[in-house]
């Protein structure tokens, strides 16, 4: 007798090349124009809808591609070789349905099939004017009775909100006594009036069209992901792990491709360059040498955090952190030499084809990301926190 297994199958390798190489060849027509006018890459959200990349991270049984924290770092990194801004937009969506996926209780069957078929792009609304980019606290509360939440939030940075067909929000609780006491809310649009409130117009990262927000209407009380009060541990357990090693496989991307761009441009002009010059080959491994221990650091993160069971740990924490920091500080620093590399006609004109007066732009956000600053001073704290340091 046979024993057929029945469960959803998650995508294979094959399947997922295939959705990220069309996803990529939309994106490739578009990138230049959309960060010329800082315009949201729409054609390349209609690809990610239509391959069913957006649901990457959803798992099998809800019809998703079943993938996990390795395949959502090698698709951003891989998109992000030809526009940062698909890239991170990507990874952001991923990291909202990864917390609806972990503490969505019932929502996750109403959401997850949606984001499956393409029809649910999810934004994350954890900024305020108050607070900037620290998610463990807010100054906005929720109120309502127990049937029914209202929000009225405004965000001064939500990625592709404009375009989004949801939102998770943190907001403060109901009765909530200190501003740490954080819920995290879904929001369909069409229950939300949402406004935009100023421009974007910046230097890197034009595409991510990041415009300030204000949302506001009635959801039912059952929309809450996790616990009232609860989101600290969805923020520690989700949101910062996948934000950290996400957004450092989309540095790491743009720089692979700066990268590969120069390499196949020296190639071609191998005769009139001379590519014997030590200064033009110490440039290039010092790149290397920078790539590749952020590409150690991220694959190092990933198998820990698919094998520890406590992820909250001062280790752990530290570790994850460790990834964002090393990688926002060398990524630039990568794309930056190659600048230096090439010089005025390849390097730093912004219609040369190696495009890496973009890339260098792009990478300039990436320190600012939830600021170096504040992560060095939280490392600090976890270090004295770390039981597993010795003395020597």
């Amino acid at each position: 007798m046979t024993v057929t297994d029945t469960r959803p199958a998650r995508w294979s390798t094959a399947d997922l090349d295939r959705a990220v190489q069309e996803v990529d060849a939309v994106t490739a027509l578009h990138a230049a124009d959309c960060d010329r006018d800082a315009r949201f890459p729409e054609e390349a959200l209609a690809a990610l809808r239509s391959t069913g990349l957006l649901g990457l991270m959803v798992p099998a049984e809800y019809g998703g591609a079943g993938g996990g924290l390795a395949d959502m770092a090698a698709v951003s990194s891989r998109l992000s070789r030809t526009c940062m801004s698909v890239g991170m937009i990507f990874t952001m969506h991923c990291q909202q349905v990864a917390a609806v996926v972990r503490d969505g209780g019932p929502l996750r069957d109403r959401l997850l099939p949606r984001v499956a078929r393409g029809e649910l792009y999810l934004a994350s609304v954890t900024t305020e004017a108050s607070t900037g980019g620290h998610l463990l606290s807010s100054g906005a509360s929720l109120t309502g009775d127990a049937s029914t939440l209202h929000v009225d939030r405004f965000a001064p940075v939500v990625t592709g909100g404009s375009f989004a067909d949801g939102f998770l929000l943190t907001m403060q609780a109901p009765d909530a006594t200190s501003p740490t006491q954080v819920s995290l809310v879904y929001a369909d649009r069409d229950q939300l009036r949402v406004t935009v409130r100023g421009g974007w117009n910046p230097m890197g990262m034009r595409a991510t069209h990041s415009a300030p927000l204000h949302l506001a209407g009635d959801v039912p009380a059952g929309q809450v992901v996790g616990v009232h009060g609860g989101f600290r541990d969805i923020a520690v357990r989700t949101f910062a792990p996948m934000a950290h090693i996400g957004w450092a496989a989309c540095w790491l991307g743009t720089a692979d491709g700066a990268l590969s761009r120069t390499v196949t441009l020296l190639r071609a002009e191998r005769r009139s360059r001379g590519l014997d010059s030590e200064l033009l080959l110490r440039r290039l491994s010092r790149v290397r040498q920078r790539l590749d221990t952020v590409h150690a650091l991220i694959n190092h993160s990933v198998s820990v955090l698919e094998k520890t069971i406590d992820s909250t740990s001062a280790s752990v924490q530290l570790l994850i952190n460790a990834v964002k920091l090393t990688a926002s500080e060398m990524c630039p620093a990568a794309v930056d030499e190659l600048v230096d590399l090439l010089g005025m006609r390849h390097g730093y004109l912004r219609d040369s084809d190696l495009a890496l007066e973009r890339a260098l732009r792009d990478l300039r956000s990436a320190p600012l990301n939830y600021s170096n600053d504040r992560l060095h001073a939280a490392d600090g704290a976890l270090v004295l926190m770390d039981r597993e340091v010795r003395h020597v």
